[in-house]
């Protein structure tokens, strides 16, 4: 066999402009090339420089742009039951308060979960996942937190896991049994931190099944003291940590999180200057959820002033979920970022790749085209890339290559 020159490569991409997003800004290369081996770039460039490269394969574009496959940071996207009869319900005048009492609300898909067996929880989220992905989607983070018991939580994460090795996106598992009280536990909630610290915790990392854990930080919920509990059993484990912050009401949860080295807080529609201080110093990153701040008919802004004065990152995210935010599109989140909280388009296309990547840990694999990180990129047939916030709706074609290879 040959030896393989330093030049040769398995596969050249060109014919198209390339919105690398290299330190979160468009930084276009103009009629670019990627030369790609292993499921890696190995190197990025203007056209007229790839005659040095001897691929395998050639693939060219015919004209439009070229950016990092979309990551989708926040989504509850393994989940049984339906919720659209309470949604037209809240319409119809209904309080939340009144749909829980009929037994509604989180618990009404946590009965739901609890009664769907593994393989019915990875065909629904299959479906949702695959309308992800025709969004540009290469990689999705899916968090437990509609079980509530110990063996639901980890069916759902091994659901996400499922999704990840039957499906061509790399999926991110995130532990959020600290979602909601069950209501085996209602009258007395630290006893169930205690389950999650003690038994949960420990048994999704020993099987593999978590990649970071979250919480619910909010006064329907848990507080910042039961909270820190759950992130310091996290801490022991060595496992990052997450949590909901400041989306109903200020209660320094983001502060806690960033003491903590959060990879990300999120929601903080009600974030505070010390929140943000907070988040600056210790790297958080700010992921905005713009679909449940539409369907919940909220008029608290996030404080997107602030973490752009002290140069928080901001993520954008789904949120995807049956009760807040049951949101298909991440391409929607792009244009809702924009219209509802103010983001640039710029600002926005960062929020779906290198910054989601840093709200995940992966921003020196992922986010960006740049020579040593995964080949996930997408080809999308406009002009610009402020058509990706533009359009509403519909499908807007696009050819995915995911580890190297056209999905």
């Amino acid at each position: 066999m040959a030896e393989q020159s330093s030049n040769d490569c398995d596969s050249l991409w060109s014919g198209a402009d390339l919105v690398t997003m290299r330190d979160g800004a468009w930084n276009i290369i103009r009629d670019g090339f990627i030369a790609v081996t292993a499921g890696r770039i190995v190197a990025i460039g203007p056209a007229q420089e790839a005659v040095r490269f001897n691929p395998t394969h050639r693939h060219r574009f015919a004209g439009g742009i070229v950016t990092p496959g979309f990551i989708d940071c926040h989504t509850h996207l393994v989940f049984g039951g339906d919720r659209s009869a309470e949604f037209e319900q809240r319409l119809n005048g209904v309080s939340y308060a009144d749909i829980a009492a009929q037994g509604g609300g989180i618990l009404s898909t946590v009965r739901a979960t609890r009664e769907a067996s593994l393989e019915t929880l990875v065909e629904l989220a299959r479906e949702r996942l695959a309308l992800l992905m025709a969004d540009g989607v290469t990689t999705v983070e899916i968090k437990s937190g509609y079980g509530l018991d110990k063996p639901t939580e980890l069916c759902m994460l091994r659901a996400a896991r499922c999704l990840g090795e039957q499906m061509p996106v790399e999926v991110v598992t995130t532990c959020l049994a600290a979602h909601a009280v069950p209501p085996e536990y209602r009258d007395h909630p630290d006893d169930w931190i205690q389950v999650v610290c003690d038994e949960l915790l420990p048994e999704a990392h020993a099987a593999g099944l978590a990649d970071a854990v979250d919480a619910f930080c909010e006064h329907l919920a848990f507080s910042p003291a039961q909270v820190a509990q759950v992130f310091e059993a996290a801490r022991k484990l060595e496992l990052p940590v997450k949590l909901h912050a400041e989306q109903l009401s200020a209660l320094g949860g983001a502060e806690l999180a960033a003491r903590y080295q959060a990879l990300s807080a999120d929601h903080l529609e009600y974030a505070t200057d010390e929140d943000i201080r907070a988040m600056a110093e210790h790297g958080t990153v700010a992921v905005l959820l713009p679909g449940a701040f539409y369907l919940m008919r909220e008029t608290q802004h996030p404080p997107v002033a602030g973490f752009r004065q002290h140069k928080v990152p901001m993520a954008l995210a789904s949120d995807l979920n049956p009760g807040t935010s049951p949101a298909l599109s991440l391409r929607l989140m792009l244009n809702m970022g924009c219209t509802l909280f103010g983001l640039t388009p710029e600002e926005a296309v960062a929020g779906v790749t290198l910054n989601a990547a840093r709200a995940l840990g992966l921003q020196a694999s992922h986010g960006t085209l740049e020579p040593g990180k995964v080949a996930d990129f997408v080809h999308w047939n406009i002009t610009e890339p402020a058509g990706l916030v533009y359009w509403l709706g519909g499908t807007l074609p696009c050819e995915v290559v995911y580890r190297g290879e056209l999905r």
